[in-house]
């Protein structure tokens, strides 16, 4: 039987393996975590790319995949491809905003309010992005966004005052600095401990997408989803760049190419997801209510407010990105 340490120590011991010569680079099985449940869309996707790789390269490059925060941690994954405990590994970048403020840029709420604007969005920051994984010995294969995020409560929520003094769950910097906005108390709280938080008053209301929603049954812990366009947050899928470069250049354009058409494939998920989601959580049970205009323009205030003291976090690099987005 492996423990985590074990599966730990294979991941390090192959990505070692990897960095030698001949026959040892023909075949490969990489560890891959990711911290999302098999039921959702990102995984699935994780899963279709995992197979045209496998596909692609006659079974010379397989993953063996940990899904649902098993091996690791989300706020453990990034450093584990970053040291070679696991080859690759998917995760949140917004969720890194106190490692490198520029990763939140996507969290920004209703900065990029639809799919077209945070598609530009993504195509403006990809090479920011990638230097900054580069420096750490890293490469981004593919990423893809989350539908865009609602709040959950347990009544209507008609304006941002009905958070004041509550405890809030958050899962970045932007949701941490909206909570504090509102006048509610940041609370961090990973996906999966999201029932358990909100059913022992640990929380009292969150953003979220629907699909996260959906994932931890929203229905068993609240009554009303209001969708809010908060921001399309992107999952980035990378991988060790030793252990990437050791492949056959051939094996490198097959992972590449199974990247792209993974990059693609998620986009369209994302927005069947936004819809499934959406009608599930409604035929569950929760009333899905539409923001008001009074919730729309407070949250358009914060939006100016913290996409402000993002581009002073973030020095030139944020100052060029806001600059021809808008553009």
């Amino acid at each position: 039987m492996f423990t985590r340490r074990n599966l730990l120590a294979a991941g390090t011991a192959g990505a070692a393996a990897l960095s030698g010569a001949g026959s040892a680079r023909a075949q490969a099985r990489w560890q891959f975590a990711t911290p999302y449940q098999d039921t959702n869309f990102h995984t699935k996707n994780v899963k279709a790319f995992v197979e045209d790789v496998a596909k692609a390269t006659n079974n010379a490059v397989q993953f063996q995949l940990h899904t649902n925060a098993s091996l690791l941690p989300m706020a453990q994954i990034k450093a584990g491809v970053q040291r070679g405990q696991v080859q690759m590994g998917e995760v949140l970048t917004s969720a890194y905003g106190n490692e490198d403020a520029f990763f939140e840029v996507d969290g920004i709420p209703v900065l990029a309010p639809t799919y077209d604007d945070v598609q530009k969005l993504a195509r403006l920051a990809r090479p920011y992005l990638e230097a900054r994984f580069q420096r750490q010995g890293m490469m981004v294969l593919y990423t893809v966004p989350w539908p865009p995020g609602g709040f959950y409560s347990n009544a209507p929520v008609t304006n941002l005052d009905v958070f004041k003094g509550t405890r809030f769950r958050t899962f970045n910097t932007m949701t941490n600095r909206l909570a504090t906005l509102m006048g509610a108390n940041p609370t961090l709280v990973q996906a999966t401990e999201v029932p358990q938080a909100f059913a022992t008053g640990v929380i009292r209301g969150m953003v979220t997408s629907a699909a996260t929603g959906v994932d931890t049954q929203a229905w068993d812990y609240c009554k009303v989803y209001t969708p809010v366009g908060f921001s399309y947050t992107n999952n980035a899928v990378f991988v060790n760049r030793r252990a990437f470069e050791a492949l056959p250049a051939g094996q490198q354009a097959a992972i590449r190419e199974a990247a792209a058409t993974a990059q693609t494939r998620g986009l369209q998920m994302s927005r069947d997801a936004e819809k499934e989601t959406t009608d599930t959580l409604g035929a569950r049970g929760m009333q899905v209510l539409q923001p008001s205009d009074v919730l729309k323009q407070q949250l358009a205030a914060i939006s100016r407010t913290i996409t402000d003291e993002w581009v002073a976090r973030t020095g030139e690099d944020g100052r060029k990105l806001i600059e021809s987005y808008r553009a």
